[in-house]
């Protein structure tokens, strides 16, 4: 199956030769891709910072009290990025896949944990400027993958990146398998 030209929804798996440290072994959820650029979070690197000590309080009635804030990308790392999975989704969100997408900063909070299933904070996001990430792709810096509802939220992030090369199948599952640093093997 071809990878769409626009990858919003969908995952970025860093490719094993992606040495970049702020990718390093990530897996990107695109929330926006257009000829203008594309945005997304990375959903594998919990943070050690809970979110109940870190963000505004008009923010956290919603999110589990041992929610960790996740590091969502080099790009404006203070800044929070809040994926919820709607009960009742609103079609005009421009939700990144099925019923997820952004809670919007206008959201009324206090009434937010009746309309989700599940909410995760992102500190940053990962950016690139219009062409970028095509050029990226083209060197096989990243692995093109779909995205399951379950890998936004997943339990296990320090395995997602080994999960979604494995369920793609053939050669990625001998890459999924891969030890951190092959030299050592």
């Amino acid at each position: 199956m071809t990878a769409p030209n626009w990858r919003k929804g969908r995952l970025l798996v860093a490719s094993p030769s992606l040495v970049d440290p702020n990718f390093h072994r990530t897996v990107v959820l695109l929330l926006e891709h257009s000829t203008e650029g594309a945005l997304g979070v990375v959903l594998n690197r919990p943070s050690l910072l809970n979110t109940r000590e870190t963000l505004p309080d008009r923010f956290t009635a919603s999110i589990p009290e041992d929610e960790h804030i996740y590091e969502g990308g080099p790009v404006e790392p203070e800044s929070v990025i809040l994926l919820a999975d709607f009960t009742d989704p609103d079609p005009n969100l421009g939700l990144a896949i099925g019923s997820i997408g952004i809670v919007e900063p206008a959201t009324d909070f206090q009434t937010l944990r009746d309309r989700v299933r599940a909410i995760r904070a992102f500190g940053g996001y990962a950016g690139w400027a219009a062409g970028q990430l095509e050029a990226e792709i083209e060197e096989d810096a990243w692995i093109d993958a779909v995205c399951l509802p379950s890998d936004v939220f997943t339990s296990e992030p320090s395995l997602l990146w080994s999960e979604v090369l494995d369920r793609k199948g053939g050669n990625f599952r001998l890459v999924a398998r891969m030890p951190m640093d092959p030299s050592l093997n």
